[in-house]
């Protein structure tokens, strides 16, 4: 198969698909590989090094129109849609039920889809879960920085010092992402609280902090109790592939301190708060009624080179099943692969997109068929 690998080129985003090492891996598998030039420069990938791994290094356009599947890092934005060819297949994050436009694209030009988000084996979201971790991590560092007076927070030190009060960290959510979170939130010196719908989630997070942290049900009265004495609050709530909860609403913010955060991991889904709004690294926070909001779409894509070392590892496996087969003996030959098809052939194939817009629904292995 013919594999291209474009450079990204959302707002600070400096991730790329395919390292060097994972091209060599391509390639020794018989297929052909194409690189976007300068697509890793940025975090140490030279085109020398993508040309001695057996890639050929071109410009996006000639790489578009020869590959047969995309391999990328972030879900296409609009610049990108006329690349694109009909029945091309497309191997990257999507988050399609919080993008109208991008699904009505994928769709209308029959590209097959594999989201990387939804890729799901016994054990968890295999493809997910390294930039969930990544993302986890960053939420409460960013939540440290951005609250503090400089960047228009309430000016609080989230370890507090001698004499002084440590910070209270709100996470909802205890999946790879909350998680995370309440670990460096530990580490810092913080008193957190973490929230999730599953009890024996709870306990397992109660026994492996050692009772260090506090657990509730996550239920609209609890949250309500916690946020007038939050600091910060971090929304890490995941439904694979669908949009996330609103679980903070316009009207609960009245309840919160001043100069609080809000961070919402979620965002990439739509956010689980309602004043969300997507933002970037360049231009990171705003305020909604004296509450600071901290919304980046691609938060790992400050660490990129970590980022992409870490996601490469969790694809490359997937990838090189679809390359090998095709996306129809891939999905069927494994059933990870099939929840991972979001549409193909002008169907949608995944329940949670489809419910976020109405779309007609398609069972992947009938829309295989």
């Amino acid at each position: 198969m013919i594999i291209g690998c474009p450079k990204e080129i959302k707002v600070q985003e400096y991730r790329v698909g395919l390292t060097p090492a994972n091209v060599q891996s391509y390639v020794e598998a018989g297929h052909k590989v194409y690189i976007e030039t300068e697509a890793g420069a940025e975090i140490g990938f030279s085109d020398d090094a993508y040309r001695q791994a057996g890639a050929e290094i071109t410009d996006k356009l000639t790489l578009f129109a020869n590959s047969e599947m995309i391999i990328k890092v972030k879900e296409p934005i609009e610049c990108e849609y006329d690349y694109f060819h009909e029945n091309q297949i497309l191997y990257t994050y999507l988050h399609l039920a919080a993008d109208k436009p991008l699904t009505d694209m994928l769709l209308s030009r029959r590209i097959q889809s594999i989201a990387y988000e939804t890729i799901k084996t016994p054990t968890g979201l295999p493809c997910l879960a390294p930039m969930s971790a990544i993302a986890g991590r960053l939420a409460t560092l960013e939540s440290a920085k951005f609250i503090q007076k400089t960047f228009g927070g309430a000016g609080v030190l989230l370890s507090g010092t001698a004499g002084t009060p440590k910070a209270k960290v709100v996470i909802l959510g205890g999946g790879v992402v909350g998680l995370n979170a309440a670990q460096i939130a530990i580490g810092i010196g913080a008193d957190v609280t973490i929230l999730d719908i599953n009890a024996e989630r709870l306990a397992y997070i109660d026994q492996i902090f050692g009772m260090r942290i506090k657990t509730l049900s996550s239920s609209r009265g609890n949250i309500l109790s916690l946020l007038p004495e939050a600091d910060v609050v971090i929304g890490a709530v995941l439904i694979p592939g669908a949009k996330a909860p609103r679980l903070v609403h316009r009207e609960d913010l009245k309840l919160m301190k001043k100069g609080a955060i809000l961070v919402d991991v979620a965002i990439d889904q739509g956010g689980c708060f309602e004043t969300s709004i997507p933002t970037t690294h360049n231009n990171p926070i705003f305020e909604v009624d004296g509450i600071i909001h901290y919304c980046v779409a691609n938060m790992p894509g400050c660490v990129a080179r970590t980022s992409t070392l870490g996601l490469t590892d969790s694809t490359l496996q997937y990838g090189l099943k679809i390359a090998e087969l095709g996306v129809k003996q891939a999905c069927l030959s494994d059933p990870a692969l099939l929840q991972g098809l979001n549409t193909y052939n002008g169907k949608c194939t995944f329940k949670g997109v489809s419910d976020a817009f109405g779309l007609p629904y398609t069972d992947a292995k009938t829309a295989l068929a």
